[in-house]
């Protein structure tokens, strides 16, 4: 019967499912019950773990190969946020920040709660914000006042708020921390960035004032931290929650907590790692500059990834870690994606305790590609050697020699206590390739490499923020700044004159100075002697500077001999040739910094502009709405502005005096302040808007608009010595991948030849550089290098008196020389504070107490009370090339507060020497050149 059954082909399948359904039921009992408990370990103490490899960082080297950055390896701390335990986390937090902190290693601390000196608790933000108020004496102002104060001291002309904060922006190491964005303009940053953290914290619009403690003790309840923990361990446990938060959206990426550990706090880690799920301890390269300082305005440095645009580039669009340290200035920056990498990674077994039980599958991490650079590494050190020696020498009136001269900085007019910054760049004149640049005071890019301290990112700042020239480290003053370059700016007008038909020999008399609407304007050696340098030819008056001869050259005017020039001269032409050099534009070198300035050409276009920008300002300041006639218009802000703007549009046209006045009454000025504002508008401003000779005079010896920085200085000199032929100039030679040694090279790149009528000019103007440093007033610098040169000093004037670092106690140390007592001064201090409660600027106590000097006595102008402060010391200019008979090497050097332009002339010398190979040891002589300062 069975077998019958059998014969049925229905009944088989039916039999043969059976079966499988019995021996899978059966397996899957073996599986759970018999085997069941062994499978159980298995899946309880093996996990998998993908460990992410960072790539070591590419190289950067000179053009030899030698190493200015590379990497040295380092134990770094990270957790993953989906393996830790929940229920653990506060603990293991505390006990592995409690472990750094016993060995003396940092971590990452964002966490914004803090407890101050005082005991108190406050938000960093809020502890940022202060100090910057105070540093600017901004305290109780709000975010627009502080932005048009900040524009007013610093001259920023602009009305656009985007525009006007790119030019604070460009000040050296001016931070504004102020939303220009339409939807929160006038806001403080700091202000914002704390609603923000609150609000991704679940606190309500409502609650964004609340006080640091309070928030605290919430978080502290969101986090089921318990009363046991202090605030200081509560706090480090929010530390690590908070590096955590930041990154949820890359849960299943590690979190760097700290970097470059000790070997303790590494073997503190491993002893404890069952109590620390979810820490591990990886090997990671990070950056090292084995030279220190050397070069480091051209390597920048690294920092993390803070800012927003840092975070929607790097790790939303690139996917770095949260946890990666970016380039943030210089060619560390720049190149920031050649030098990264690709980060690999391993796929590996744990055991529960974390221990590496096998490695499954590993990707090798590839790193970066080296990026070979033009400087030469020894001329690199020399140049930035020579500079901050020369410099010392300057500041104390000191010795500076080697072989090649002897200079001493001695007497009351030979030092120069202030000079204490300056910059140095060095072209090859054939490619635009940069052999070195030096900016000082410098910096050791080694403090950026895993995130830098508060207290070494303190001493980077300037002692002085108030004062625009006070050293500054971090600042790349071979880029960035801009100054009027004085009489090196000579030989351009020469060659503009030589383009324009005159003759290199003809000759103008020197008498002394030349009287320009009610002006004068001498020749150094006038103003200095009262003396005359007689009739000089081009190459003369290159050679000793004369400004009679180039004010004569550029005004098409022979005021020698009273009458014009045989050629056509005008502001336009000038202006046409000065921009042929390249001078109005940035000159494209690899770096970020974060901007090249371009420097400027004067203009007549923005000559005007700038004087409607100023007569804006003044208006603003001072055109009130009680200044408004009631019975011809309405006394509101809107009347007051669109009057304003209905004056600035008669500057193109600079009414007289008599028609402005009547304008004035038209649009509903008062009587009684026609006549104030009428002068002020008309003398002051109409008056000084349009283009003049005077303009023209000042074009002509480099001074007025002007504004170039070295960097463009030391193209200019490159441009004069080769023919004309402007190369961009560049610092990268080439890249090389590590993975399949592919060669990027970075080639010279000819832009153009400037467009000359007869490029045999140049050697006439070049001719008139080297009788500079021959016959001329820095011969004593060259007299004993073998090598000639071609060279032009400058000063550049600079105005205006240093801020003292407290300008209150500044008042107070010179109250009886402005014939007030301090008990008077400050009754009226009080008075004023009462009396303009709402006025912000009577907030800051020096402003306040300034007005009181004022008000106590009448007769002090803010002139006099400004007049016992040091005066700003002059910018030091030395231009050129060598040799002069075969340009190979153009130099610019700039040194602020220097006072005389020949005392760069060490600096230029000693370069010289290096390139050429002068101080090259020979085992026959004894050539080897020690560079010392003698007291």
């Amino acid at each position: 019967m069975f077998l019958k059954k059998l014969n049925d082909r229905y009944n088989v399948i039916i039999l043969g499912f059976a079966i499988i359904i019995i021996v899978i039921i059966l397996r899957l009992a073996n599986l759970m019950i018999v085997e069941g408990q062994d499978y159980r370990e298995q899946s309880e103490n093996r996990i998998f773990k993908n460990i992410p490899i960072s790539a070591p960082r590419g190289e950067i080297r000179d053009r030899y190969g030698k190493l200015l950055a590379g990497n040295r390896p380092s134990f770094t701390v990270q957790i993953m946020r989906n393996e830790i335990d929940s229920n653990k986390i506060n603990e293991v937090s505390l006990k592995l920040l409690n472990i750094l902190e016993e060995n003396g290693d940092k971590y990452t601390d964002e966490f914004p709660i803090v407890q101050t000196e005082n005991g108190e608790y406050a938000f960093t933000y809020d502890i940022n914000l202060d100090k910057w108020k105070e540093t600017y004496g901004f305290i109780g102002i709000d975010g627009k006042e502080a932005f048009n104060s900040l524009k007013e001291r610093y001259g920023i002309k602009e009305e656009d708020p985007y525009e006007a904060q790119i030019k604070l922006i460009e000040i050296p190491d001016i931070t504004v921390p102020i939303s220009i964005k339409e939807s929160t303009r006038w806001r403080y940053t700091d202000e914002l960035k704390k609603e923000d953290w609150l609000q991704s914290h679940g606190f309500k619009t409502e609650e964004f004032n609340i006080k640091a403690i309070d928030a605290f003790h919430k978080l502290r309840t969101k986090y089921d931290i318990p009363d046991s923990y202090s605030f200081e361990e509560a706090r480090k446990i929010m530390v690590v929650r908070e590096q955590i938060r930041s990154s949820s959206y890359l849960q299943y990426n590690p979190v760097k907590l700290a970097q470059d550990i000790s070997p303790r706090a590494v073997a503190q880690i491993e002893e404890n790692i069952s109590d620390l799920p979810g820490i591990s301890v990886n090997i990671e390269s990070i950056r090292y500059y084995p030279e220190g300082e050397l070069a480091a305005h051209l390597l920048g440095y690294l920092g993390k990834i803070a800012q927003q645009h840092e975070i929607d580039k790097y790790i939303k669009e690139l996917k770095y870690l949260p946890g990666d340290i970016i380039g943030k200035t210089g060619l560390e920056h720049k190149f920031e994606e050649v030098l990264k990498g690709t980060d690999g990674y391993q796929k590996v077994l744990v055991d529960s305790k974390g221990r590496l039980m096998e490695v499954l599958e590993k990707q090798e991490a590839i790193p970066g590609e080296t990026l070979y650079l033009s400087i030469d590494n020894d001329l690199q050190k020399k140049t930035e050697e020579v500079l901050k020696d020369v410099l010392h020498a300057i500041q104390t009136g000191g010795t500076y020699e080697t072989r090649w001269g002897k200079n001493t900085f001695t007497g009351t007019s030979g030092i120069r206590k202030n000079a204490k910054s300056g910059a140095v760049v060095v072209l090859d004149i054939k490619t635009g390739k940069v052999l070195s640049l030096a900016s000082y005071p410098t910096y050791d890019p080694n403090l950026f490499a895993t995130g830098i301290s508060g207290a070494d990112w303190q001493s980077l700042m300037p002692e002085n923020e108030r004062d625009l020239l006070a050293p500054r480290p971090l600042l790349n003053i071979a880029l960035s700044t801009a100054v009027q370059p004085g009489s090196t700016f000579k030989m351009l007008v020469g060659l503009v004159g030589l383009e324009q038909g005159l003759s290199p020999n003809y000759k103008i008399l020197d008498k002394g100075y030349i009287k320009v609407g009610g002006h004068s304007f001498g020749n150094w050696l006038w103003n200095q002697r009262g003396s005359t340098m007689g009739y000089q030819n081009l190459s003369d008056a290159i050679r000793d500077s004369n400004n009679y001869y180039f004010y004569s050259l550029a005004t098409g005017y022979d005021y020698g001999a009273g009458k014009p020039l045989p050629i056509k001269m005008s502001p336009e032409i000038l202006i046409d040739y000065t921009k042929r050099f390249g001078l109005n534009d940035r000159t494209g070198i690899e770096i970020d910094i974060p901007r090249e300035k371009s420097g400027g050409v004067p203009s007549i276009e923005r000559k005007m502009d700038t004087v409607k920008a100023m007569l804006r300002n003044y208006l603003n300041r001072q055109l009130k709405i009680e200044d408004l006639n009631p019975a011809k218009i309405g006394q509101t802000e809107e009347n007051v502005n669109e009057i304003i703007n209905q004056i600035l549009s008669w500057a193109d046209e600079n009414p007289s005096r008599g028609t402005l006045v009547n304008r004035m009454k038209e649009i509903g000025i008062r009587e009684e302040k026609v006549d104030l504002y009428s002068d002020v508008i008309k003398y002051n401003y109409f008056n000084q808007a349009k283009w003049s000779i005077a303009d023209t005079m000042n074009f002509s010896i480099g001074q007025g608009e002007h504004s170039y920085t070295p960097i463009q200085m030391a193209n200019f000199m490159a441009i004069l010595a080769n023919d004309g032929y402007k190369y961009k100039v560049s610092v990268v030679d080439k890249t090389k991948s590590i993975e399949d040694g592919t060669v990027t090279n970075f080639p010279v790149e000819l832009i153009e030849r400037i467009e000359l009528k007869n490029y045999a000019h140049l050697d006439e103007i070049t001719k008139g550089m080297y009788e500079v440093t021959a016959t001329g007033s820095t011969r004593m610098y060259f007299n004993k290098l073998p090598i000639p040169v071609a060279a032009k000093t400058g000063t550049a004037q600079k105005s205006g008196k240093i801020p003292p670092l407290d300008e209150v106690e500044y008042l107070k140390g010179n109250l009886s020389r402005y014939g007030v007592s301090l008990h008077a001064v400050e009754e009226k201090m009080q008075e004023l504070k009462e009396s303009n409660k709402n006025n912000t600027k009577y907030r800051d106590d020096a402003f306040v107490m300034r007005e009181a000097i004022k008000k106590v006595n009448p007769n002090i102008k803010d002139r006099d009370i400004d007049q016992y402060k040091e005066n700003y010391d002059n910018f030091t200019w030395f231009t050129g090339f060598a040799p002069y008979d075969d340009p190979q090497i153009a130099i610019a050097v700039l040194l602020p507060q220097g006072g005389t332009g020949g005392y760069g002339g060490p600096i230029f010398r000693e370069i010289v020497a290096e390139y050429m190979g002068l101080n090259a040891t020979n085992e026959n002589e004894n050539l080897t050149i020690e560079s010392r300062l003698l007291p």
